[in-house]
Parts: structure tokens; C-alpha cells; sequence
């Protein structure tokens, strides 16, 4: 009995690392601070907790659920900890709730809920990769696009991109700047919609006072 008790135990934290390894492959992928190893590490240890509040509370005859109860609460200080707000803008919060569903899929691993953990963990999949771009594609979703543009000098570049930008009243952000000595180089952050990207990077590349100009990508919020 004791050996079949351990063989479920270990297929359970087993399945727990594999659908917190899933979900945090998504995240790895989308560089959030919470990744890959954080999301596997969240699911295993609910699944564990859950696993010991069950056989310890059963070998002393005490509450079954009063460790995996207190999952709930410290998840919630580590989700806490994810959630930064600056200058207005508050990021993290997705990756706050994935966490906290993350650790829930452990806790249904942990408790023999197979079924119940592979489903959850197909929803948030879904959710993480389908949603993002259907708000992309939608226009539903600011997103803030890191371009590169070249030209003579930074005043010109910036008057510029300064001019593009005064139609739509965006202005730039986290705006950094490098002379290679054949042309300047100045990176910055804009935010709008899908749609708004596109049509500044329009206008960025038909600009004759710039050299060049680079969409680097979405810097993710969340």
C-alpha cells in the first residue's frame, strides 16, 4: 500500500511539472520575469503541498486541507511581487494571474484531478497565445513597439519623428541614442494599437530626413 501511495505521488508532481513547464514555456517565450522554471517550480510545489496536506493529515489525523489552504495566500504575496507600477502604466498583472491559476493546476494535479489540470492548463494556453493576437488584430490592445531610426544628427532625427508623431499626439518614450560615425542611431518606445503601428512605420520609412527606420518589436505589457 505504502508503495502504491508513493507511485501516485510521484506521477502526480510528475504531471504537475509538465503543465507548469507548459504554461511557463509561453511565458519564457514572451520573456516575462516569470518563465519557465518560476511556473514549474509554482506548479510542483502546489501539487507537493497538496499531496503532503493529504498523507500527513492522514497519518496524524488532522485537517486534510490546512496546509494546501495556505497555497492560496502565498501565492498571492509572490503574484504581488510580479505587479510593478510606473510612471502610470501598471505591468504585470497577467503574469500575477497566471501564477495564481498556475498554482491552482497544481493543487488539482496534487489532489488527483488529472482531467481538471490538463483542461485548465489547455484554457490558459489558449488564452495566453490566441487572445494576445486576436487583441492585436482587433486593435483592442495598446502595444508599446521599440523603433530604430538613422539620419544625420539626433536633432534632426528627433525633430523628425517629433513632427510624424505631433498627428496622432504620441510622443516618444525611453528615447536612447548612438553615433557610429557614419550616421546616428536613436532607438525609442511608442505606444498606440496595432493599427497606429503600422501607420507610423509607414510614415517613419517614407520620411526623406530619416535614413532608415526599424520596427524592433512590442515591448511587452501586460
Amino acid at each position: 500500500m505504502t508503495s502504491g501511495i508513493v507511485a501516485t505521488s510521484l506521477a502526480r508532481l510528475v504531471l504537475a511539472a509538465l503543465l507548469g513547464g507548459l504554461i511557463g514555456l509561453d511565458r519564457e517565450l514572451k520573456h516575462r520575469p516569470a518563465g519557465l522554471r518560476t511556473n514549474m517550480f509554482i506548479c510542483f510545489g502546489a501539487a507537493l503541498f497538496t499531496v503532503l496536506s493529504d498523507v500527513l493529515a492522514g497519518e496524524h489525523t488532522g485537517d486534510h486541507t490546512r496546509i494546501a489552504a495556505q497555497i492560496i495566500p502565498g501565492i498571492g504575496f509572490i503574484g504581488a511581487g510580479s505587479i510593478l507600477h510606473t510612471r502610470g502604466l501598471t505591468t504585470g498583472l497577467t503574469t500575477a494571474a497566471t501564477l495564481f491559476v498556475v498554482a491552482s493546476v497544481g493543487m488539482a494535479t496534487g489532489g488527483g484531478l488529472y482531467l481538471t489540470a490538463i483542461f485548465s492548463t489547455a484554457v490558459v494556453l489558449l488564452s495566453l497565445f490566441a487572445l494576445g493576437h486576436l487583441e492585436a488584430t482587433f486593435n483592442l490592445k495598446t502595444l508599446l513597439i521599440s523603433y530604430e531610426v538613422t539620419g544625420v544628427s539626433v536633432d534632426g532625427i528627433t525633430q523628425e519623428v517629433n513632427r510624424i508623431l505631433e498627428r496622432e499626439h504620441r510622443m516618444m518614450q525611453n528615447v536612447v541614442s548612438g553615433d557610429t560615425g557614419e550616421h546616428v542611431r536613436l532607438q525609442f518606445d511608442v505606444s498606440g494599437c496595432n493599427r497606429e503601428q503600422k501607420e507610423l512605420l509607414r510614415h517613419l520609412k517614407a520620411s526623406t530626413v530619416l535614413g532608415s527606420a526599424t520596427s524592433l518589436g512590442p515591448v511587452e505589457l501586460e
